[in-house]
């Protein structure tokens, strides 16, 4: 049987990486995400010329729970169900608290926290029916400890792994897990894009950014790759991984460990 999996936020960075990982496993993919669409397409037919399965896209905005639940219908109509629901869309923006943008924090809580809740309530009901189901949040090592100039980052990401958890529970005796990646520094463009704002708010070059505030927490000194949370995220999505809910699973070269 073919599994088929949304993975949001997958148009590049780190849920493409994932999205890479599940097509090489044969599964279909629908892909979500900004960006422009000529590119966007380009993407889905490389992915789907290398892929056993059908990759798709839907550009469903993920601060509109509408869109949000048409991007689920619209996924069980095309391929009949939604077996892996990886909730990976977010944004940034780094400032100290008392300067902090409303819509930024608003924007930001959209986003990276709710938009998982509006996936999760649409998704989670077909999956319990079918008696399997694979929920797979994209939270960050900021969902297990803080830093500055993140605050509305670090509030989305810790809610993230509380989500992860009450769903975990209430999906336990259905067949269906949750859990939640938290990874460390990938150099995405998500995070290429902070470290000049970075740079500005701690008054140092965005070389010093990369080696002593990036890095800085990671003892392998080393970014996390794409390819890394992909086969992850492959592990969690398979029969072998049923007793595995309710975590949160550090992938950040040993940050949380200090």
């Amino acid at each position: 049987m073919t599994r088929t999996a949304i993975i949001t936020g997958s148009t590049s960075g780190i849920g493409l990486g994932i999205a890479e990982a599940f097509a090489a496993q044969g599964m279909n993919i629908m892909l979500n995400g900004f960006g422009d669409a000529d590119e966007i397409e380009a993407t889905r037919a490389e992915l789907d010329s290398k892929a056993d399965g059908t990759v798709a896209y839907h550009g469903a905005d993920m601060t509109k729970p509408d869109e949000i639940a048409d991007l689920v219908a619209q996924t069980e109509k095309q391929f009949g169900a939604v077996d892996v629901l990886v909730n990976n869309a977010g944004i940034q923006y780094v400032g100290p608290i008392e300067e902090f943008p409303l819509e930024k924090w608003d924007a930001i809580i959209a986003i990276n926290m709710s938009s998982a809740f509006h996936t999760i309530r649409a998704a989670l009901p077909g999956m319990k029916a079918r008696k399997w189901g694979r929920i797979i949040n994209v939270a960050s090592a900021h969902g297990l400890v803080a830093s500055p100039y993140k605050s509305a980052y670090v509030t989305a990401k810790h809610g993230v792994v509380g989500l992860t958890k009450t769903v975990a529970l209430e999906a336990a005796e259905h067949g269906v897990t949750c859990n939640a990646v938290c990874p460390g520094y990938v150099l995405t463009p998500l995070v290429e894009g902070q470290i000049p704002d970075t740079a500005k708010a701690r008054g140092i070059t965005e070389e010093e950014v990369k080696r002593d505030v990036l890095l800085a927490a990671q003892p392998t000194k080393e970014f996390v790759t794409v390819e890394q949370l992909g086969a992850l995220c492959t592990f969690l999505a398979t029969d072998a991984a049923a007793s595995m809910t309710g975590t949160a699973l550090p992938v950040d070269g040993g940050w949380v460990a200090h």
